[in-house]
């Protein structure tokens, strides 16, 4: 199974507008119990993602309560968006954004190297189809062990013609290959590609091999090219 954002994302989105005032976008993440809303043109033909509002920017008016900006303050500093009574001047802007094809790993490392807590999901024309957030990501670990089992079996160990001398386990999304292969390369590249099996928590190699074909120094550069070939 090919695990993408599509397939965790939430795609019923509670979306606002440029001119949605500041109390609606309160009422709206207190009522929907949501984090944040994207906000989306509705004047655009394509109806295309402009921003998005998050309880951090709606904290601003509280944060900056009773201070005047000052005069050479910028117009998108938290002094100035505090000020804001709609979702035009609250809004975060441009928005880290993520599309449907996208694995979870890709989506995991955007969130992490920008510091965001959820991605709005866009197709090729930018329009909304959809919102994944981390706990959304965390969902391929919930996967049963049969699942992940049957992936390992028809994904990989069948592909690579392994299936009479290697046996794979699942318990708990932990990983059991056992058995013998041919060589020290082909034991790390089954329990390379095992790892990268969603759901996947760790891989517990008790492969043994025939043939010590590997310098260890060269692991990382070959694993990297062995791997690439088999998950065309």
């Amino acid at each position: 199974m090919s695990w993408t954002v599509a397939t965790v994302m939430t795609s019923k989105v509670v979306s606002v507008q440029p001119t949605t005032p500041y109390k609606e976008l309160v009422r709206l993440i207190t009522e929907k119990g949501i984090s944040a809303l994207p906000v989306v043109d509705v004047t655009d033909a394509e109806g295309r993602l402009v921003g998005i509002v998050s309880e951090a920017d709606l904290l601003l008016k509280q944060e900056h309560r009773g201070r005047e900006p000052h005069p050479l303050t910028r117009p998108r500093c938290p002094e100035a968006r505090a000020r804001g009574r709609t979702a035009a001047a609250l809004m975060s802007t441009p928005v880290i954004t993520t599309h449907p094809e996208a694995t979870l790993t890709e989506a995991a490392r955007l969130m992490h190297q920008h510091g965001v807590k959820r991605l709005p999901v866009v197709d090729a024309h930018g329009r909304l189809v959809g919102i994944v957030s981390r706990a959304d990501l965390l969902k391929a670990f919930l996967r049963s062990d049969e699942s992940i089992r049957h992936e390992l079996q028809t994904e990989i160990l069948e592909p690579i013609g392994v299936t009479g001398s290697v046996r794979a386990s699942v318990q708990d999304g932990l990983v059991t290959l056992e058995g013998e292969v041919e060589s020290r390369l082909l034991a790390h590249l089954l329990s390379r590609l095992a790892q990268g099996v969603e759901g996947v928590i760790g891989v517990d190699s008790r492969l043994s091999y025939r043939r010590d074909d590997l310098d260890p120094e060269h692991l990382p550069r070959l694993l990297g090219t062995q791997a690439a070939h088999w998950s065309r």
